[in-house]
C-alpha cells in the first residue's frame, strides 16, 4: 500500500503541475458553448431556440435574454414532468435513469434529474479535488488509505422504473471499479437504509479499516465518530484510525462544528469544503490557507449570480425575471448572490435555492452564505446564514459553548415581535442564558446593518433558548431526515417553528 500510496502522489504532482486552468471566464464561456450544442435538439433547446443563440455574436447575453430563470417547481411543471412520464429528450439529450432527492428539511421533497453526463462530471470533479490534494502537504503513505464516505444509502429506491436517492447515494453507488479499493464502508453497509443500523454496522466494523480521510455532513459524521469512540471505549478517533489526517465537509459550514469535532482528535486535521449539491459538484476548496472553494468552472455548469436583494427576490423567495445575473466576469468580490446553474442534468438557469459571496474573482473562489429561503427578513432583519454562523462562532468562544446546531425565527408575541433562537449543545451546562443573548444580540448588530436598525424599529426582543443537541436529532429523525445529506434548518417560519417547540417540549 505504501507502493500504491507514493504511485499515487507521484501522479498527483505531474498532473497537478502540468492541468492548470484556463481562466475562470473562458472555461465558462467554452461550458456554455458545449451545454447549448448538446442540447439544441431538445424539446428545451427548440423552445428557446439554442441554435441562434449559438449563432449569436454574443452567445452568452442572447442565452441570457431568452432563457427564462427556473425555480424548482417551475422547471418540473412546464418540463421535467416528462421526464417522470417516461419522455426522452425534455431538457438534455436521452432518457432518464436517476432522480436526486432533493434533502431539504421538512418541505416539499425534489425529484432533480442526475444524467449519465452528470456523474461524468461529479467524478472529474472529484479526480480534480483529489489533484487539488497536492497543494496540501500530505505525505506519500495518506494515498494509500482507506477513505470513508459517510453519505446517503446507496439502495436506491425504484420508482417506477426510475433509481431516486440522494446524490451522495447515488454518486456511491456509481464509484469507478478502482476507486472501490479504498472506499469505505464499502458497499455492502453504505446499502443500509436505516441511518442507526448503518451507524452500528460502521462501528463494529471500524477496527478493520486503516481510514486516511473522510467526507460527509459533519452533523452525522460527528454522531458516527462519537459513537465509535464510545464503543471501543477510548478517548479520540485516532486511538481507532491513527492514520486520519484529512476531513472533507459539505452540506453547511464547518465553523459551528469545529470546536465539537476537534475534542475528538488527538492529531492535527486538515480540514477541506467541498460543495456536493443535488444539482452536480460545483466546488472544491484547493488550498490549505483560505476556506473559501475554487468553482469548477471547465466541468458541465454554466455559473450565474444574482445580486441577492429584496429588489431582485419575490415573497416567495425566488429570484424574478427581471434581476440582471451576472457571470464571473461581471460579478464583484465581496457580495452577497443567488447561485444560478445551467448543467448537463438538464437544469437551465436553475436557482438552487444557496447564496455565495465570491471571496477571490481570479481564482473564482465562493463560500456559502446561506439558503434563500433560510434567510431571516420578516421585520427587516436581513440576516443571511453566514452572518448567524459568525455570530455562533463567537458565542463558543467567549463561553466556551459546544455549540452543535441552531435554528431561529421571527415570531410574533402579544403584538410584538422577537427574534427565538434555539441553541443545541453537546454538554450539559449552566444555562446562562441572559449574558449570551446580550453578545449574540450584540453580534448581529455589528455584522448587519439592516438587523441594527430592526432592533431600533420593529424587532423588539431576542430570546435564546440551550437545549441538547439530541433534541434537534430526534425532531430530524421524526421527519425521517436522519443521516445523507438532511441538514437542520437555520430558519424557520413561524408554523414550523411553532411544531419545532411543540415537539421538543414533549422530549
Amino acid at each position: 500500500m505504501a507502493i500504491i500510496g507514493e504511485i499515487i502522489k507521484r501522479v498527483i504532482d505531474v498532473n497537478g503541475l502540468i492541468n492548470q486552468d484556463a481562466s475562470p471566464w473562458e472555461a465558462q464561456k467554452q461550458v456554455l458553448l458545449g451545454l447549448l450544442d448538446t442540447a439544441k435538439n431538445t424539446a428545451f433547446g427548440r423552445r428557446y431556440h439554442f441554435a441562434e443563440i449559438l449563432a449569436a455574436s454574443e452567445t452568452v447575453r442572447e442565452f441570457q435574454r431568452i432563457v427564462p430563470k427556473f425555480d424548482y417547481d417551475k422547471l418540473h411543471a412546464e418540463w421535467w414532468h416528462y421526464l417522470h412520464e417516461g419522455h426522452q429528450n425534455i431538457t438534455w439529450p436521452g432518457g432518464q435513469r436517476y432522480f436526486a432527492k432533493s434533502s431539504g428539511t421538512t418541505g416539499n421533497s425534489k425529484a432533480i434529474p442526475v444524467t449519465g453526463d452528470m456523474l461524468s462530471t461529479i467524478k472529474k470533479a472529484g479526480i480534480q479535488q483529489i489533484l487539488s490534494l497536492k497543494n496540501f502537504d500530505l505525505p506519500a503513505d495518506f494515498f494509500g488509505k482507506d477513505i470513508m464516505m459517510l453519505g446517503s444509502s446507496t439502495k436506491l429506491i425504484d420508482n417506477n422504473g426510475f433509481l431516486e436517492g440522494e446524490i451522495s447515494g447515488i454518486s456511491a453507488a456509481n464509484l469507478p471499479l478502482w476507486f472501490r479499493k479504498f472506499y469505505k464502508p464499502g458497499r455492502e453497509i453504505a446499502a443500509t437504509q436505516d441511518w442507526d443500523e448503518r451507524v452500528q454496522k460502521i462501528t463494529r466494523s471500524a477496527k478493520k479499516w486503516d481510514i486516511g480521510s473522510m467526507t460527509g455532513i459533519p452533523s452525522w459524521s460527528e454522531i458516527l465518530l462519537k459513537e465509535i469512540v464510545r464503543h471501543n471505549k477510548v478517548d479520540t478517533i485516532h486511538d481507532i484510525w491513527p492514520n486520519l489526517q484529512v476531513y472533507s465537509t459539505g452540506g453547511v459550514a464547518f465553523g459551528p462544528y469545529r470546536k465539537s469535532f476537534e475534542s475528538l482528535f488527538a492529531k492535527p486535521m486538515t480540514y477541506i469544503d467541498t460543495y456536493l449539491a443535488s444539482e452536480g459538484y460545483l466546488a472544491t476548496q484547493k488550498r490549505p490557507d483560505t476556506n473559501a472553494m475554487a468553482l469548477i468552472t471547465n466541468n458541465g455548469v454554466f455559473f450565474e449570480f444574482v445580486p441577492f436583494k429584496p429588489e431582485n427576490m419575490d415573497d416567495r423567495g425566488r429570484v424574478k425575471q427581471h434581476a440582471r445575473a451576472l457571470t464571473i466576469e461581471d460579478a464583484e468580490e465581496n457580495v452577497e448572490y443567488v447561485l444560478l446553474v445551467s448543467t448537463v442534468a438538464g437544469a437551465w438557469r436553475y436557482m438552487i435555492g444557496d447564496t455565495v459571496i465570491i471571496t477571490d474573482k481570479e481564482r473564482a473562489e465562493i463560500i456559502i452564505s446561506g439558503r434563500t429561503k433560510h434567510f431571516l427578513n420578516v421585520v427587516g432583519e436581513q440576516l443571511s446564514v453566514h452572518q448567524m454562523n459568525q455570530a455562533i462562532e463567537k458565542l463558543q468562544v467567549q463561553f466556551g459553548l459546544d455549540i452543535q446546531e441552531f435554528t431561529v425565527a421571527s415570531m410574533r408575541r402579544n403584538e410584538h415581535y422577537i427574534n427565538k433562537w434555539y441553541l443545541g449543545v453537546g454538554h450539559a451546562q449552566d444555562d446562562g442564558s441572559a449574558e449570551i443573548t446580550q453578545v449574540l444580540d450584540r453580534a448581529l448588530q455589528e455584522s448587519s446593518k439592516g438587523y441594527t436598525v430592526a432592533r431600533r424599529q420593529t424587532l423588539d426582543d431576542v430570546e435564546v433558548e440551550i437545549i441538547p443537541v439530541t433534541h434537534f436529532y430526534k425532531w430530524s429523525e421524526h421527519h425521517n431526515q436522519l443521516g445523507g445529506q438532511a441538514k437542520i434548518p437555520r430558519v424557520m417560519n413561524a408554523d414550523d417553528f411553532e411544531a419545532f417547540e411543540t415537539f421538543i417540549t414533549k422530549l
